[in-house]
């Protein structure tokens, strides 16, 4: 498994900006899916965002619907970390952000295909 600590979350007003890290520990950093997932007070765990190695030098970006064109997430492999950046931020967007590391590069919005995860930092969008 993989060692993830995430840091970055805090509490922002609506329409404010936020950047996530997650830094992990492995020596194949570049090839592991790298995902971003968050888990609202009541409501069950939900993707965000993912970015896989698609071979050589090239990697992929997906996003669920409700944060695309919000949300970035991208990739350090020389530092082996991975950022979310969370622009026009909702108070829906409100909850535990986890970030999580497969070995697989499909199905990457199942939280299932992901067998490390981090701890979790907060994120509170006020309005």
């Amino acid at each position: 498994q993989v060692q993830l600590v995430e840091s970055g979350g805090g509490l922002v007003q609506a329409g404010g900006s936020l950047r996530l890290s997650c830094a992990a520990s492995t020596r194949t950093f570049d090839t592991y899916t790298m995902g971003w997932f968050r888990q609202a007070p009541g409501k069950e765990r939900e993707f965000v965002a993912a970015i896989t190695w698609g071979g050589a030098s090239t990697y992929y970006a997906y996003y669920a619907v409700s944060v695309k064109g919000r949300f970035t997430i991208s990739r350090d492999n020389a530092k082996n970390t991975v950022s979310l950046q969370m622009n026009s931020l909702k108070p829906e967007d409100t909850a535990v952000y986890h970030c999580a590391a497969s070995k697989f590069n499909t199905n990457w919005s199942a939280g299932t295909m992901y067998d490390s995860w981090g701890q979790g930092t907060q994120v509170t969008v006020s309005s």
